[in-house]
């Protein structure tokens, strides 16, 4: 019950620096996530609410990497699981304590998607300053790929380009 209480702050929290980080534009500029063991940035100008993991009701004929529909707050959104849509592959199953951390984020609504990312945890936010090195994605790294940055203790962060991802063929191609 302590950890619940703690992840509600941790998270309240966030909300607050995220919605100072939009007026101000400058606190951060991105939103740190994890998916899969890997470090993701998401731009906070593509990123739209974060919701707690939602059960999905599962849609036939689909990629594996389509988890099926979930209602969130009263919106119908489509539920991608980040980690198996990039690395290809069907979802890991998610063992209970993995889903307290596991979190939906909702692309911008300007992007026109109703779709929400299945990560595995909010790390929170990220700004230029939290990286000590940046080089620009490989020529083989799939096109919604920004830049890749190193923190200070030698992670690795990958950027997503959410809009750019948002309009993949193979993003908006749910069909099996």
């Amino acid at each position: 019950m302590a950890n619940r209480e703690a992840l509600r702050q941790f998270q309240s929290h966030l909300a607050s620096r995220l919605s100072a980080a939009r007026t101000t534009g400058v606190a951060a500029s991105w939103l740190a996530v994890e998916a899969a063991n890997v470090k993701y940035l998401f731009p906070l100008s593509q990123s739209g609410e974060i919701f707690p993991w939602a059960n999905t009701q599962p849609v036939p004929y689909t990629q594996r990497w389509f988890l099926g529909v979930a209602n969130l707050r009263g919106g119908l959104y489509g539920v991608i699981d980040l980690g198996g849509f990039v690395a290809g592959t069907a979802p890991a199953s998610r063992a209970e304590p993995v889903r307290d951390q596991a979190r939906l984020v909702a692309l911008n609504s300007v992007l026109d998607v109703n779709c929400a990312l299945l990560i595995d945890r909010l790390v929170g936010l990220r700004s230029m300053d939290s990286f000590i090195d940046s080089a620009p994605a490989p020529d083989t790294a799939p096109g919604y790929f920004g830049s890749g940055y190193t923190d200070a203790d030698g992670a690795h962060w990958q950027e997503i380009n959410l809009q750019s991802l948002s309009q993949q063929p193979r993003f908006l191609s749910i069909s099996a």
